[in-house]
């Protein structure tokens, strides 16, 4: 507000400054100007002012010299040649006049008579130049310089009546002309001489100081039409008037008047303006400041109520008087305030509670854990956290919709509040749920799992639909397997995780080795990628047997790696895990190439099989899989009735749309497509009826011990009549012994394999173990 404050301050003072120098300046100018016209409208008059005045000088002097030669005493002195009385009338007529200097001349131009022997040989010749131009109107005058001192020479034609000659008298130009000059102007004046570079003062109006100033700043040569000359006391407006040709020492005078002087009697109009605008100054700081007072108050009022704000107060009242503007901004704040405590409310409920089912979501269950476990820490108890994950989920939200799946999760999570009514429950995201049991222990959690599972054990009834969900559920708890909240949550992930791998609903306690497990399996997938590039990986084949001709007719192409510090891996120790990531695209390409390389192989050895591969979810999701197939089999030069493709009903289900895409076009290429494990997926046979497969393979789970089991045996004749009646060839994994294989071919299926007819093989060895064993058949 300080800032404002001075902001405001610093406003009113430019205005108010910008407004006083915008009246002073122009009217300080206007001064100046007038002045400048006034006295440059003087300087324009004054030559005439001296020549009047320096004819009304000359008249007079003339005058004054007539008288002399009117004298009868002169006159009777001259005629007499006595020069003694001369020299004395003319010496008292030159006192009386103020003359420097009288002469008589004759009529020849001699020098008679001279009241001055030392300035007579200076002005002889200027006297005999001045009598040749009285000669025509019987006197004349001339002004000269003579030793510093500026002259004025008159000549009177002296006459008795008859021509006797020439009296000459000298007269200085000085303090009676300035004194007359002065009587007549306001203008300043000084007479001039200049003895060869420099002026010198004959006589001014000026102080002596500043007179020799005014001299020592006139140049040599002067220019008439010069105005302005300045010195150290200011500045001058100046006119110059020649007063002796250019041809002889020069004499000027100078009428000038100094601009310090003529606006003397302006400066204290001046000075009261100046007055006047520090006044205007100190009353707009005053004004500026109450002024910025009266704004900044209120604001800074708003200040703090927003700082209020800022830290969540939303409870404060906003109580601030002032003028309209402000109490228009102060009702802003009310509303603002009420605007943020209304967001605020919002975003914390999105923030903590999952606003589908209304439960606390994950950042709320973890902050609760936290407290929990804060809490417990005095007295030792302990809590446990279930993590849930739904299963089959997926499958129900694509094929229902997410609308149906929504109201899915809401049922779900009602169940929930009615099972365990004194659990604290939240929806951690999509379909894992949490619920965190304070002060158990793990017999408690264990029930708590057994009851969720009965629970969904039981269809949920939605639009008139039975849904079946089962779930993996994971335990952990603190102090048991971890001192901190992030720990136990992440622990607890791990078990549910584990959980959904098993078959069935199941819950699963953290231990140290699955995390371990959990640990390999990371570090599995990093190295995956660098053994298909280093080579490290190994095809094997399983053979197919027709039961009714007891042939081979096909093998199932399976993958080894061969790792160089773990040794021999099975497809089950990473095969799952690199269909979580996209690395099992690359491990599909890889298969599909040396599977290629096998056909072309046998080709060569007329040896005709049908190879099966497995493809994943993500290589159906890929677009691109039939382009890239066709690409390889172009490349090794193998048709494609050479390749069945395998693919499971979970793959098929997670995005039916998709896959339907994949497979037309595998479909369209010529390439066999069967349905892997049978049995185990979740897909309605009328989606199946629209899939262009040609094989159905039933899942080992049922196979393996069929002749033990009532239910497995019924299962596995229904699926062979089930695929005879679609008109697909039926194929039976997992035969382990003749009595099932016996079975099996009184059943009707076609195809089988399993280790009773043999274990899987390296893809190499295969034409010698055809060759050692069976008869090929095409």
């Amino acid at each position: 507000m300080r800032i404002l404050e001075s902001r405001l301050i610093t406003v009113f003072i430019l205005v108010m400054l910008i407004a006083q120098l915008a009246g002073f300046f122009p009217l300080r100018d206007a001064i100046e100007s007038r002045a400048l016209v006034a006295v440059d409208k003087e300087l324009l008059h004054s030559d005439r002012i001296v020549e009047r005045l320096l004819d009304q000088h000359t008249t007079k002097l003339t005058q004054t010299v007539m008288q002399l030669t009117s004298n009868a005493e002169f006159i009777e002195a001259i005629n007499q040649s006595n020069r003694t009385k001369v020299v004395a009338l003319l010496t008292e007529k030159s006192q009386q006049l103020n003359a420097v200097m009288g002469l008589l001349i004759d009529t020849d131009n001699r020098i008679e008579a001279t009241t001055s022997l030392q300035l007579m040989p200076a002005l002889k010749q200027a006297s005999i130049n001045l009598i040749a131009q009285a000669e025509q109107q019987g006197y004349a005058t001339t002004i000269l310089v003579n030793n510093h001192e500026t002259l004025q020479l008159i000549g009177i034609d002296f006459k008795a009546p008859d021509h006797l000659g020439w009296v000459v008298m000298a007269f200085p130009l000085g303090k009676n002309f300035v004194s007359e000059f002065r009587q007549n102007t306001s203008l300043q004046i000084s007479i001039l001489n200049r003895d060869k570079q420099y002026w010198q003062v004959g006589s001014s109006s000026l102080s002596n100081t500043s007179a020799e100033l005014l001299a020592k700043n006139i140049p040599t040569f002067i220019d008439v039409e010069a105005k302005e000359i300045q010195t150290k006391e200011g500045l001058y407006r100046v006119k110059f008037i020649e007063l002796t040709p250019t041809n002889s020492p020069a004499a000027i005078i100078v009428v000038q008047q100094s601009m310090t002087d003529l606006l003397a009697p302006y400066f204290n109009m001046q000075i009261a303006l100046l007055v006047l605008t520090v006044i205007s100054l100190i009353v707009a700081i005053v004004g500026g400041v109450l002024f910025a007072k009266q704004v900044s108050q209120p604001l800074r009022h708003l200040s703090a109520i927003a700082q209020r704000l800022g830290l969540g107060d939303y409870a404060s009242p906003i109580n601030i008087s002032g003028d309209k503007e402000i109490g228009h901004l102060a009702q802003a704040f009310v509303y603002m305030r009420d605007g943020f405590a209304q967001r605020e409310h919002e975003i914390k409920r999105l923030a903590y509670w999952d606003t589908l089912t209304e439960l606390p979501n994950r950042a709320q269950f973890t902050a609760l854990l936290k407290k929990t476990i804060t809490e417990s820490n005095p007295a030792k108890q302990a809590c446990f956290v279930l993590m849930m994950d739904l299963a089959r989920f997926k499958h129900v939200n694509d094929i229902m919709g997410h609308s149906f799946g929504d109201r899915l999760l809401k049922k779900v999570a009602a169940r929930l509040r009615e099972a365990l009514p004194d659990a604290h429950l939240a929806r951690l995201g999509g379909d894992e749920f949490a619920m965190l049991l304070p002060n158990s222990t793990l017999s408690d959690a264990q029930a708590a799992a057994h009851i969720i599972l009965s629970q969904l054990d039981q269809p949920i009834v939605l639009e008139d639909q039975a849904v079946d969900l089962g779930a993996g559920i994971g335990l952990a708890g603190y102090p048991m397997h971890g001192d901190n909240a992030e720990m136990v949550l992440s622990r607890a992930e791990v078990a549910m995780y584990v959980a959904k791998r098993n078959i069935g609903n199941t819950f699963t306690i953290y231990s140290p080795e699955i995390d371990s497990s959990s640990q390999q399996n990371l570090s599995l997938l990093s190295e995956l990628r660098s053994a298909i590039q280093l080579d490290q990986l190994r095809l094997f084949v399983q053979p197919k047997l027709a039961l009714g001709q007891q042939h081979v007719v096909g093998v199932e192409a399976l993958v080894r790696w061969e790792h160089p510090t773990r040794g021999f891996l099975v497809p089950d120790q990473f095969i799952p895990f690199a269909e979580q990531t996209g690395i099992i695209r690359l491990l599909t390409r890889w298969i599909l190439n040396k599977s290629a390389d096998l056909c072309a192989d046998l080709i060569a050895h007329d040896i005709h099989l049908k190879v099966s591969v497995n493809i994943s979810t993500h290589d159906l999701l890929d677009q691109d899989l039939p382009v890239k197939f066709a690409d390889i089999l172009t490349r090794h030069r193998v048709k494609t009735s050479s390749f069945c493709l395998e693919i499971t009903e979970s793959a098929i289900m997670n995005d039916p749309v998709r896959a339907q895409i994949t497979l037309d076009r595998f479909s369209a290429m010529g390439v066999e497509l069967s349905i892997d494990d049978f049995g185990t997926g979740y897909s309605s046979l009328a989606y199946l009826k629209r899939l262009p497969v040609s094989e159905l393979k039933i899942d080992k789970s049922f196979v393996m011990d069929m002749q033990n089991n009532d239910d497995d045996r019924i299962i596995v004749k229904s699926t062979i009549d089930l695929g005879h009646n679609m008109g697909l060839r039926v194929v039976a994994e997992g035969v382990e012994n003749a009595v099932v294989m016996d079975l099996l071919t009184s059943m009707g299926c076609d195809q089988a394999q399993g280790n009773y007819i043999n274990n899987a093989i390296p893809a190499q060895q295969l034409i010698a173990w055809l060759a050692d064993q069976y008869n090929t058949v095409s």
